[in-house]
């Protein structure tokens, strides 16, 4: 049995090759072939549309497909789903699923809707000048987040009882899974405890976007959930071109970003492979910093992944985000943000400083507001476009670093029960 979400178009086409016209004598060979070739294609992106458009997850109902052709279908190919097995919402209205797979593996994806995030250039100067009155939607609001602030909290947006499917967000952004663990062991993630179990097959990967689609309209995919996207390359690389067909999920290439910690082959086949956006996991301004946090910098070094990032092929507008996790006292100076400045330059880029997300066990800690937009100024005041992060679920364990296989690690002890352990706001399981 064959699953559906494994299947680009062209590969279901060809599945659909042998069926798709009976013989006409009055064809040459080649006529034949073209005619059956066409056929074959128009089905397939019929298909598609009933799947990824329309939500249809029964052959069955797909009414304009011929019964042989149904029935040839739910012999050979079945439609993939993930057994969801909760979910929770945060205060600011972020959703966190974790999923069972065939397996029994876990593995979670979160949405995320849009955030009052942080402007670059002139706008994110006059917001640290507290010129920006747009930041709150009222008053009460912003004392509700002060009050917050004050208290330790850090949510990163007011209390709201707005449902994803509302239709009252600006972005909805998935953000997606790419293993079942990760091997690439970041001391600041909290998905690097539990190691790798395996990577997912592609339809593991672009079913996580279509059950998030059925419940709310995704309108961004980025690949920074559980696992390194790039160390399961081939996998990942198709998904995304199933994501961008336009038959099928639809997304825009500028719509989905694949990040990654820095594996400099896959940076490369990548950008020969799928035109989609490339996020870099920075997080430190020297080797020896990088090297500390991020095993993955000894084996290719700062000088090998902004090489590699020099040349990745960018289309008009289109830059390249490198992601700065701000960690207390280690990589949060102004020496290092000068040293940012010196990495990136030339790259056609923006920087994404992330405040550390706090979590058990963790040996780092998150730097003072203060200090975090000290270093975007110093990035701002020198031209470098620089925004801060407003995590989003931190309350639920959603934001970034934090995601891992719930009710146990990656090989399914069960000495982790941060769903359970953790007051469930709102809980639609």
């Amino acid at each position: 049995m064959i699953f559906f979400q494994s299947l680009t178009k062209a590969d279901l086409a060809e599945l659909l090759l042998p069926l798709s016209a009976p013989r006409d004598r009055g064809l040459t060979d080649d006529e034949f072939e073209k005619k059956r070739a066409k056929r074959a294609k128009f089905r397939a992106q019929q298909i598609f549309h009933w799947v990824y458009q329309r939500y249809v997850t029964e052959w069955d109902e797909m009414t304009d497909l011929s019964k042989d052709l149904r029935e040839w279908l739910k012999a050979n190919v079945e439609i993939f789903r993930l057994t969801e097995r909760v979910n929770q919402q945060a205060l600011d209205g972020t959703h966190k699923f974790l999923w069972t797979l065939h397996d029994q593996k876990t593995i979670e994806s979160v949405i995320i809707p849009a955030a009052l995030q942080e402007k670059s250039g002139a706008d994110a100067v006059a917001r640290l000048d507290g010129r920006d009155p747009g930041t709150f939607r009222d008053d009460e609001e912003k004392e509700t987040e002060a009050t917050q602030m004050q208290k330790g909290v850090r949510f990163s947006g007011a209390k709201t009882d707005a449902k994803l499917n509302e239709g009252q967000w600006r972005r909805l952004t998935a953000c997606i899974s790419s293993q079942v663990g990760c091997a690439m062991a970041c001391k600041f993630c909290l998905t690097g405890v539990q190691g790798l179990d395996r990577s997912l097959q592609t339809h593991e990967i672009v079913t996580q976007v279509h059950e998030l689609r059925m419940r709310a309209p995704i309108t961004n995919i980025v690949f920074m959930g559980m696992g390194e996207p790039l160390h399961n390359f081939e996998n990942v690389a198709k998904a995304c071109e199933i994501l961008i067909d336009q038959d099928g999920l639809g997304f825009s290439k500028r719509k989905v970003t694949v990040s990654t910690s820095g594996l400099v082959p896959a940076i490369t086949e990548l950008g020969k492979r799928v035109d989609v956006g490339l996020a870099i996991s920075l997080n430190a301004s020297t080797d020896e910093q990088r090297s500390a946090i991020m095993p993955v910098n000894k084996k290719w070094n700062l000088a090998a992944l902004m090489k590699a990032c020099r040349e990745f092929p960018l289309g008009p507008h289109r830059r390249i985000t490198f992601e700065y996790v701000l960690l207390k006292d280690f990589n949060d100076s102004l020496e290092d943000a000068e040293r940012v400045i010196k990495l990136t330059r030339g790259i056609p880029s923006k920087v994404n400083l992330i405040p550390f997300n706090e979590h058990s066990g963790a040996e780092f800690k998150r730097p003072d507001d203060i200090r975090v937009k000290a270093f975007q100024r110093y990035l701002l005041d020198r031209g470098v476009t620089a925004t801060v992060r407003i995590s989003r679920g931190r309350d639920i364990l959603a934001a970034c670093g934090q995601l891992r296989s719930i009710f146990g690690t990656a090989r399914g002890t069960d000495r982790h029960k941060d769903w359970k352990e953790l007051p469930v706001l709102q809980n639609h399981s």
